[in-house]
């Protein structure tokens, strides 16, 4: 019997409640029963005394740092305050981790710790749109991404505030465990099982007239979702939606965050993931019926945005049901 995947989850005085509840949410939550991967999620601190968090909740640790050399990812929450120092024990911990090959997750703010402890100084990181300009005061040495909702450097993930958190934990899942994984906990959830990190983290709906057409481009996307077998075009979209292309596209990025053309292939890819996972179909069919047209087509976009080919997904997932798969450098 495989073993649960052993999961982090750093504790220190500062830390948000509401990251936590994330984590805990995805990783700490039994659903073998409805074919979710055991885990192991474990609270991990520099000591064993209770950690504060806003609201009057504690968070109580139940193993040492020392357990983070047997953890498979570690997940850093967010901070109520990003000017909060980290205990020095903590950034060696998480720098030897890191050294170690260990995946590192920060929700939110909690960019800010990993870049106290140096780890993105000259990587590529992001946090809440409302704290870009005091991490790259505080940290110029990072990349800051100003406009997405999660990235990753070196083994270093990083998210956008609140919601991002949620989509990376899940993006984690999919990625290492499946899209069905992925999908059972974000139904539990009773959250959006698919968003890519590549969208706007911060969208407005500023009129009523804004609110009036994203009632006609959610029915474009659940036609566009029963139908990706099909041919589907920007004009043919924005016609159902009784658009002008130009208009359509605008109106979409301003309520998706992403273009009509990369949300679509973000739900083909999903499709076919999901095809490979739990079907034996041949590769022609399942690129048929993600809509890609052609296996060739399906191979090259499962190389750009997954850094794998359909026969190695499939082969991850059905080689040994359970079995460990390494977390994505992308």
């Amino acid at each position: 019997m495989t073993s649960p995947h052993r999961i982090a989850l750093l504790a220190f005085p500062g830390i948000r409640a509401f990251d936590v509840t994330v984590i805990t949410e995805v990783w700490g939550v039994d659903r073998t029963d409805r074919g979710v991967p055991a885990f192991d999620l474990r609270r991990v601190a520099a000591d064993r005394a209770p950690v504060p968090m806003r609201g009057g909740l504690v968070l109580a640790p139940d193993r040492s740092l020392r357990w983070l050399d047997r953890a498979e990812l570690i997940l850093v929450p967010g901070l109520d305050d990003c000017t909060t120092p980290a205990p020095a024990a903590v950034l060696e911990a998480l720098r030897r981790a890191h050294t170690r090959g260990t995946t590192i997750a920060a929700l939110c703010g909690g960019a800010f710790t990993l870049a106290q402890a140096g780890l993105l100084d000259g990587r590529q990181a992001l946090t809440h749109w409302n704290l870009v300009d005091l991490l790259r005061a505080r940290h110029p040495q990072v990349r800051v991404e100003p406009d997405a909702l999660f990235v990753e450097d070196s083994n270093l993930w990083t998210a956008a505030g609140t919601a991002a958190g949620i989509d990376l934990c899940l993006h984690l899942v999919r990625t290492r465990h499946g899209a069905e994984a992925a999908a059972t906990i974000a139904r539990s959830m009773v959250t959006a099982p698919f968003r890519t990190g590549t969208q706007a983290q911060f969208i407005e709906h500023p009129t009523q007239h804004t609110d009036r057409d994203a009632d006609a481009l959610a029915a474009v996307r659940a036609y566009a979702l029963s139908n990706l077998h099909e041919p589907l075009t920007v004009p043919a979209l924005a016609a159902r939606a009784d658009m002008s292309p130009r208009s359509f596209a605008r109106h979409f990025t301003a309520a998706t965050g992403t273009t009509p053309l990369r949300w679509l292939l973000d739900q083909r890819i999903a499709a076919a993931q999901k095809l490979l996972e739990h079907t034996d179909l041949p590769m022609p069919e399942v690129a048929r019926r993600a809509g890609f047209g052609s296996e060739v087509t399906m191979r090259q976009h499962f190389g750009t945005r997954l850094a794998t080919s359909p026969r190695a997904y499939r082969a991850s997932f059905t080689a040994q049901p359970g079995s460990r798969q390494p977390f994505p450098a992308r």
